[in-house]
């Protein structure tokens, strides 16, 4: 295709920030790296920084189910902005660098690990299934659990032999990432609580940035996270996260603006310092 110094280009379903005053005589055209099922990930003319735009898409059971909360996006970018910041402040590193629109934000490049790693404060989802522990039983301590991320195949969990069997990361590495996992719980606990919120569970993804130091990554938001509030005891209208729209309960948009609410009262208001 030709074209013309400063033409401008609309990019065809591209984020907000690349339309429509994208121009042709900037350094390069940002391309879709990857698209995962809440967010799309796009190059920038630094290679060492994405720009990740959250996504309305929702799903669950492995994508079995999907559909679109209205919203979404936005409301869980704002809401994994203001936490992955009140992370770093508590000495996590995360990837996030800036947001720079309601849907996107600013990422370092890193390679994923894959695996997932689920921190787990109380019985809830497949660990009620699984072991027949009743739901809501707080646990006794903090219960963090590594499942291979791998679409195909479930994201089956792992033991711990069969982790050190597919070397999906050095024993150094999983030793590394319990130890965030474990401090990552113990700093957003102490922050839902201030919200009126117990945080049951929540799943997290990390990565390696150029420089091989480990990083937090992806997102924190009601998509990746079991979230209660504290002021309702009915098993059903104290939900506020995901669980929302797997178990068709309805009022899934009101649900995720509370979470996004308290936790901007919460920053706004230093309560979590």
């Amino acid at each position: 295709m030709s074209s013309r110094q400063g033409e401008v280009l609309t990019i065809p379903n591209a984020p907000p920030s690349l339309n429509p005053f994208f121009s042709l005589a900037c350094e390069s055209m940002p391309t879709k790296l990857y698209e995962g099922k809440a967010k799309i990930l796009y190059t920038t003319d630094d290679p060492e920084v994405l720009l990740s735009y959250f996504k309305d898409d929702a799903t669950a059971f492995n994508a079995q189910k999907r559909g679109t909360i209205t919203g979404k996006g936005e409301v869980n970018c704002t809401i994994t902005a203001a936490l992955l910041e009140y992370l770093e402040g508590q000495g996590i590193p995360t990837h996030y660098l800036e947001t720079v629109s309601p849907t996107e934000m600013r990422v370092r490049a890193v390679q994923i690990i894959p695996l997932e790693v689920v921190v787990r404060n109380v019985v809830a989802g497949s660990l009620a299934r699984q072991t027949g522990l009743p739901v809501g039983q707080v646990l006794s301590r903090p219960l963090v659990e590594f499942y291979y991320k791998n679409d195909d195949l479930g994201d089956p969990l792992l033991t711990g032999d069969r982790l050190q069997l597919m070397e999906l990361a050095t024993p150094e590495q999983v030793s590394t990432l319990q130890h965030y996992a474990l401090q990552i719980n113990q700093h957003l606990t102490a922050f839902f609580n201030r919200c009126g919120i117990t945080l049951v569970d929540f799943k997290l993804e990390f990565g390696l940035d150029a420089q091989n130091q480990i990083r937090l990554a992806d997102e924190i938001s009601p998509d990746t996270c079991r979230l209660w509030d504290q002021g309702e005891t009915d098993p059903e209208r104290r939900v506020l996260d995901k669980d929302r729209f797997r178990h068709d309960l309805g009022q899934v948009e009101a649900a995720y603006e509370t979470i996004r609410a308290r936790v901007l009262q919460a920053v706004t208001s230093g309560a979590a310092v």
